[in-house]
């Protein structure tokens, strides 16, 4: 990655971060109590998540030619089942700190899986 990407990538986040927290101090607050917005509200810190990881995965160094114990296939499968895993945890907990903890575990341990078990 170019270091003017990253630069980019960062001020726009810093951007939609900002805007998304003043956002609210600018709506009425009779828009703000609507069911739907609450909603949407619950489900924003785990689609943040799920896209931040989807922006992460490490998939530029496969061909069709990848064989099943390269490192790299191993590094996809790992954080594709992380990435369930912390989907599923939060569908059931609605806690984002647990599904993190919990993605971060499994993408370690299914990289030791994969690693000593198909590599």
């Amino acid at each position: 990655m170019t270091s003017s990407y990253l630069i980019f990538a960062t001020f726009a986040m810093a951007a939609v971060t900002f805007i998304t927290r003043a956002l609210p101090s600018l709506i009425p607050r009779k828009l703000l109590d609507t069911p739907w917005l609450h909603r949407l509200n619950e489900s924003l810190p785990l689609s943040v998540m799920v896209l931040l990881i989807l922006t992460s995965l490490s998939y530029q160094d496969l061909s069709a030619t990848t064989a099943l114990d390269s490192a790299e296939l191993h590094l996809l499968m790992a954080q594709i089942g992380a990435l369930l895993l912390v989907l599923l945890v939060y569908h059931i907990s609605r806690q984002l700190l647990v599904s993190m903890i919990v993605g971060i575990a499994a993408i370690n341990s299914l990289l030791w899986l994969l690693n000593n078990f198909l590599g």
